[in-house]
């Protein structure tokens, strides 16, 4: 118990220091940005608020300015499930990718997450 309480003071805080200190996103012009807007439209960010690894990903989301939407899969119940059954476990961050034609990807791990959305939009 004393040790959820301390991760999670530290997480929020961690949490609070990234949107103190978040850097400026990257510029586009807005033809680009609708671009990249409809291509991102198909990811989703399964993430705990206070996780370090998904507040890495976030901090990597914002700074291409990519519009990703993210879910609480510790507070969301559905969420948390789809992460389960769809994706296989529940661990965070998980990026998940719908592709039209193809099965979805589900993409684990802060540093494949980071390195992918680098390479398609950075």
């Amino acid at each position: 118990m004393l040790l959820k309480i301390i991760r999670n003071v530290l997480g929020y805080g961690i949490a609070a220091a990234d949107k103190l200190t978040r850097p400026k996103a990257m510029a586009r012009s807005p033809e680009q940005q609708a671009q990249v807007n409809a291509q991102t439209a198909n990811m989703t960010l399964y993430q705990f608020k206070a996780c370090p690894f998904c507040i890495k990903a976030r901090r990597a989301i914002h700074k291409l300015g990519l519009n990703i939407q993210t879910v609480d899969a510790m507070n969301d119940a559905q969420a948390r499930n789809e992460l389960q059954q769809m994706g296989g476990k529940v661990q965070v961050p998980c990026l998940r990718i719908l592709e039209e034609g193809k099965d979805d990807t589900w993409m684990y791990e802060s540093g494949d997450i980071i390195q992918y959305l680098q390479k398609r939009f950075g």
